[in-house]
């Protein structure tokens, strides 16, 4: 049996449109967390489910990215809502030299196909590199969707 994701410990937004953000450990298990951080914060503004799981599902896939691609032990997740119909998800990790392709997998490969899936669910996603040009320190991977409200 394994333990249910524990919720993790979110620092919101100090000033402007509504925001979280947390560091995760670059674990395997810190996939779910993440997961359920965009939940819970998309909840608590009153996002309906479907938009939920889609900016869950795309947090998932950028998560796993940082953890498989980037490099030092944590990756920061983002979670806002910089208007009443649109969520923004980003994951920074510290591989600033190491930036998604989207790309078209063979069939004979395991893995590969996390951009293209959020390629298909986020209306945009992109990356920024952080840090002065001639010493970037790490890389921002982000999607924004539209957020549909809550049928309450």
């Amino acid at each position: 049996m394994t333990t249910p994701a524990r919720p993790p410990l979110l620092t919101p937004r100090p000033s402007g449109h509504p925001g979280y953000t947390t560091t995760l450990t670059r674990v395997e298990e810190s996939v779910a967390v993440a997961r359920l951080a965009v939940r819970r914060s998309l909840e608590c503004w009153g996002i309906g489910e479907e938009t939920r799981e889609t900016a869950a599902t795309i947090v998932s896939e950028l998560f796993t990215n940082a953890l498989v691609h980037g490099t030092g032990t944590g990756a920061r997740v983002i979670i806002e809502r910089p208007a009443d119909d649109q969520v923004y998800v980003a994951v920074v990790d510290r591989a600033a030299y190491r930036l998604p392709e989207l790309r078209v997998p063979s069939d004979r490969e395991d893995g590969g196909r996390g951009l293209m899936l959020v390629d298909a669910l986020a209306d945009r996603w992109g990356y920024d590199r952080l840090g002065p040009p001639r010493r970037y320190w790490g890389k921002r991977v982000w999607a924004q969707l539209r957020a549909q409200r809550s049928d309450r």
